[in-house]
Order: C-alpha cells, then structure tokens, then sequence
C-alpha cells in the first residue's frame, strides 16, 4: 500500500508500459473539467444578466407607475376645468343633447 501511494507520487504510472491508457484517462477527465469549468461560467453570466434585467424590469415598472398617475391626474375634471377658466372657457349650463339619426330600412 505505501510502495503504490509513493509510485502514484512520483508519477511512475505516467511512464510505465500501460502509461497510454492513464494518458488517454488524464486528458479525458481534462477535458471534462474545462467544460464543466466553461459551463459553470457560461450559466453564472446568465445569473448577473438576469439580475440585471429583473432590476431593469422593476425601474421600468416604477416609471410606468408614477407616469400613469401623472396622467390621470392632468385628464381629471377639475383640473381641466382650472385651466380652461384661466383661457377664459367655461363649463357648459346646459347639458349637451343627444342626436339620433333613424335609418330607413328596406
């Protein structure tokens, strides 16, 4: 058991007669932890990219807010009515009447 954890240290098993396959292996696994390593930074890009989409997401949302309750607040009546008095319009006294156009059909 100690002569073979020595042999593994001194990498005898990289220059023995079956030194190919443990080669073939080393460069196998190699390869699979570059991937995993590309993977692993590929998915944490997407990750920051995503928070920083969300939070994009939620200022956009705020500006919607605040814009739709300024527009309400100049379609309002009273406010029409203030601006319209100082132009020198006034409100109508008499409501408006309903036209009705009757249709012949033949």
């Amino acid at each position: 058991m100690k002569k073979r954890f020595i042999n593994i240290i001194k990498g005898n098993f990289l220059i023995s007669d079956d030194a190919f396959q443990n080669w073939r292996m080393i460069i196998f696994l190699s390869l699979l932890a570059l991937i995993m390593i590309a993977s692993s930074h590929n998915a944490d890009k997407k990750v920051h990219q995503i928070a920083k989409l969300n939070n994009e997401v939620k200022e956009l949302k705020s500006e919607y807010v605040d814009l739709r309750m300024k527009v309400m607040q100049v379609k309002m009546e009273s406010r029409i009515t203030k601006i319209m008095k100082k132009k020198g319009l006034k409100p109508p006294v008499t409501p408006p009447h309903k036209i009705i156009i009757k249709r012949n059909t033949k």
